[in-house]
């Protein structure tokens, strides 16, 4: 097994440290997984971003990262585009379901316009030649950690919100729809054959419950769960 660790700066905490687990997934160390077949390269990466102040691990192969338990952990792989066995597009492809908030910066030795072209098409962060210019590979690895803590912290969030949601009874469901589409308090009454005041009372339900601090609040919060209102066409 040819996998490296190293860890400079800060240490991420740990939910027996009482630290909330979204504000560790989302802004803790950056981690970054190098996949690289040359032992050199590999070295040499991993003292690199190691004194950058990146939490990484390094790993010979693809498969080695794909049996890893913690790969979904990963903010950015970083990874040669021509693996032995399994290449980097197919590794990208495995990560996609495996790992879905990973972003991959591909490294490669020859200068392939056209692989690298399909790797960014497929969502690759950056397809950058060796020997790689420092620079741009720290620039590379921050925007993919970025990209990838928005879409873990959006999941977070939509996680939270769907637990919320949960505690909604089926009337207020259809008030938070038919609110958050646009309709007055009067409209939402005729729409459920309810008066004006018992859907004040529930639309004030529906925030306390939801967490709300406005309409505006509620408006997002139901673009995050895709809530549609289902309206009563007109007879």
């Amino acid at each position: 097994m040819a996998t490296a660790k190293t860890r400079v700066g800060p240490q991420s905490g740990s939910a027996d440290d009482g630290e909330d687990i979204k504000t560790v997934a989302t802004t803790g160390p950056i981690r970054v997984a190098i996949v690289e077949d040359d032992e050199r390269v590999r070295h040499a990466l991993l003292f690199q971003l190691g004194t950058a102040g990146f939490e990484v691990t390094a790993y010979s192969c693809a498969e080695e990262l794909l049996e890893a338990v913690d790969a979904k952990e990963f903010d950015c792989v970083v990874a040669d585009i021509y693996l032995p066995r399994m290449n980097g597009l197919e590794l990208q492809e495995e990560l996609k379901r495996t790992a879905p908030y990973a972003s991959i910066v591909f490294l490669t030795g020859h200068g392939d316009l056209s692989l690298g072209m399909r790797a960014m098409r497929r969502g690759a962060v950056d397809f950058l030649e060796k020997p790689v210019d420092d620079q741009a590979l720290l620039s590379s690895i921050a925007r993919g950690a970025d990209l990838s803590r928005r879409r873990r912290a959006e999941q977070l969030q939509r996680i939270e919100l769907e637990d919320l949601q949960r505690s909604l009874t089926s009337r207020e469901r259809e008030v938070f729809g038919l609110v958050t589409a646009g309709l007055l308090n009067k409209q939402v009454g005729t729409e459920l054959g309810t008066t004006e005041r018992t859907v004040k009372a529930h639309r004030a339900s529906v925030m306390s419950k939801m967490g709300a601090g406005s309409l505006a609040d509620l408006v997002r919060m139901a673009g995050s769960l895709r809530i549609h209102a289902v309206r009563t066409p007109p007879s």
